[in-house]
């Protein structure tokens, strides 16, 4: 069944097509995800969708009563409400079991301090409220740009369970492809103005894709071959002025006219580095904390040449202070971090630089380097600009006028273009399109220097890295070698081994030390006291539903009612179980309190 329409739609900035007569259903069940490379109008095609942006042509049709629930790449907040409120704003049910599920969302996205006001959030809780809010009650379609980034490996996981249990229509845009692979039946690529659909997630996309490439060659060629016969035909000069030889002249013309397949753009990064000598870095009895908080406890490790490491773990542990303390940004509480003469740090922030103003593109990297040498020569700063997809024509464009894709594109590309011989990546996937981060990864590939870097892509950690240091409780880093999959098998294998209470120990979360007192409501208190009974009894409901229906299988109405009741039932007996970690949860915060 169609729940939504994109029809003949046009959208132009500037001279610049982002939307050129595209039309797309929506069906209900579909898990729509939509790539693209950066500046393709990914985010534009959400908005129009959403009813937050206007086409220039063309029209969007919902069906009668659906809703729309839009989650943006950078939410903005009016006002400084309380974080409850503003994820229970607008919501049509405002009773405690929304309530209920709104505290359970936001526990499971590392927000314990309901009551705390909004101005006081990080860029990366502000995300993770704004994506709560999207999610309690929820509507029938469902828009999420970039929802993973600031989640920690944990919340992904959750977040993928979410929403592959959700029963509307998801339309997402996200650069994680474990994410795509596992949660996605759709996949709409956008590319030059066009929209591409794909009956898959993000690897059954891969091969589609490569097939419609090759199908999209072979008949180009067989275009080509039609028209040298037909020119040769043409040269010979039209021997009769029958419907035959009118017929084959207007067979030519449109052979000649028509375009061949546009293959799509993608960045070209040449390997660029300085010399880096014996010496590299060392961290010796490293230890820094925060208001009283531990962050990193006396790690030491001396950085090999070309070492590949990933630093992982929960949100506000510690991984972009030690980052910051390996550029000097900041100075340890104890211990030292010793740099070689020839170590040259190229920093890629989580954040982008100052990138506003009129400044124009060009110049932005004119100020790192006018020519740099790479591996196939010297290149201008203009033809570096080419390669990362800033053709001439956007070059002269101020900086305020680039998406925030283009934007983290450009960033990099300044990195890149000081040829560091030590690569620090805090979070290099945030806001990167897919096309930019699989170039990024061969680019690493041949990279003669280090590579550190702080992600939470699962898939890109994989890729890159070979070994892991991961933030455990009390600031202590612990080593791993292999990429992401290989340090969460020997996770596994080690929690199999520790008894119930460490496991119950090492599972506490990391909280913020400027966190309220916590304590139950009174309806919190009389749900807590009755909810295992009340998950008990739903369990028994179920059990004895399976139990009618196997009696009943031959009477179509009595099982077409028993049915019925079993699905309210799940639905319940789900509410419920969510109800009970939340409270559980709950229940131990307030016991660490005291």
């Amino acid at each position: 069944m169609n729940v939504l329409n994109i029809e003949h739609i046009h959208k132009i900035y500037g001279e610049k097509v982002i939307f050129d007569d595209v039309s797309l259903g929506i069906h209900q069940g579909d898990k729509i995800g939509i790539i693209g490379v950066n500046g393709t109008g990914k985010t534009t095609l959400l908005k129009i969708i959403a009813g937050l942006e206007e086409t220039d042509e063309g029209e969007i049709i919902r069906g009668n009563g659906i809703r729309v629930s839009y989650l943006p790449q950078n939410p903005e907040f009016s006002g400084n409400p309380a974080i409850l409120s503003y994820v229970m704003e607008g919501k049509e049910h405002q009773d405690w079991q929304t309530e209920s599920e709104a505290k359970t969302i936001l526990t499971r996205l590392g927000i314990y301090d309901f009551e705390e006001k909004t101005q006081h959030l990080s860029g990366g809780e502000r995300k993770r409220a704004a994506l709560a809010r999207t999610l309690v009650d929820p509507a029938e379609i469902l828009i999420l740009d970039e929802p993973t980034n600031h989640l920690d490996n944990d919340m992904v996981l959750w977040l993928e369970d979410y929403l592959n249990q959700f029963k509307g229509v998801l339309i997402m845009v996200t650069h994680d492809r474990y994410f795509l692979d596992r949660v996605t039946n759709k996949i709409v690529e956008i590319d030059q103005g066009k929209l591409y659909e794909y009956d898959a997630n993000y690897s059954g996309f891969l091969e589609l894709k490569a097939q419609r490439e090759e199908m999209e060659i072979a008949s180009e060629r067989k275009r080509q071959s039609l028209l040298r016969v037909e020119m040769e035909w043409m040269k010979q000069g039209v021997k009769a002025r029958g419907t035959r030889q009118r017929a084959r002249t207007e067979r030519f013309e449109a052979l000649k006219n028509a375009k061949g397949p546009k293959m799509q753009q993608q960045v070209e990064i040449d390997s660029l580095s300085s010399r880096l000598g014996k010496k590299t870095i060392e961290l010796s009895h490293v230890s820094k904390g925060f208001q009283g908080r531990q962050l990193i406890s006396d790690f030491s490790y001396i950085v090999l040449k070309e070492d590949r490491l990933g630093f992982i773990g929960p949100n506000g542990c510690g991984k972009s202070t030690m980052m910051k303390m390996i550029m000097g940004l900041l100075t340890p509480d104890e211990g030292e971090i010793i740099l070689g003469d020839t170590v040259k740090i190229g920093y890629f922030a989580q954040e982008n630089q100052e990138m506003d103003g009129d400044i124009r593109v060009i110049d932005y990297i004119r100020d790192t380097a006018e020519y740099i040498q790479t591996a196939k020569g010297q290149a201008s700063a203009s033809q570096m600009l080419e390669r990362f997809l800033f053709p001439p024509e956007l070059q002269y464009t101020p900086l305020n006028r680039l998406s925030g894709g283009e934007k983290r594109r450009l960033y990099l590309l300044k990195v890149l273009m000081e040829a560091p011989n030590v690569l620090i990546l805090d979070e290099p996937t945030n806001d990167l399109d897919i096309a930019t981060l699989t170039i990024l990864e061969d680019y690493l590939d041949s990279f003669q220097g280090i590579v550190i870097t702080v992600s939470h892509d699962r898939y890109f950690l994989d890729r890159v890295v070979s070994r892991i240091f991961a933030f455990e409780e009390g600031g202590k880093l612990t080593q791993y070698e292999g990429g992401y999959t290989d340090y969460l098998d020997k996770v596994k294998a080690r929690k199999s081994e520790i008894p119930k209470e460490q496991k119950e120990k090492k599972g506490k979360k990391f909280q913020k030390t400027h966190q309220k007192k916590l304590k139950f409501t009174f309806q919190e208190q009389r749900d807590y006291e009755t909810i295992d009974d009340e998950i008990a009894a739903l369990e028994e409901k179920i059990e004895k539903l399976d139990q009618d229906m196997i009696e009943n299988a031959t009477n179509s109405g009595k099982l077409a009612e028993l049915v019925q009741q079993k699905e309210e039932a799940e639905k319940m007996l789900e509410e419920k179980m969510d109800r009970w970690v939340y409270l559980n949860d709950l229940t131990e915060k307030i016991e660490q309190q005291k």
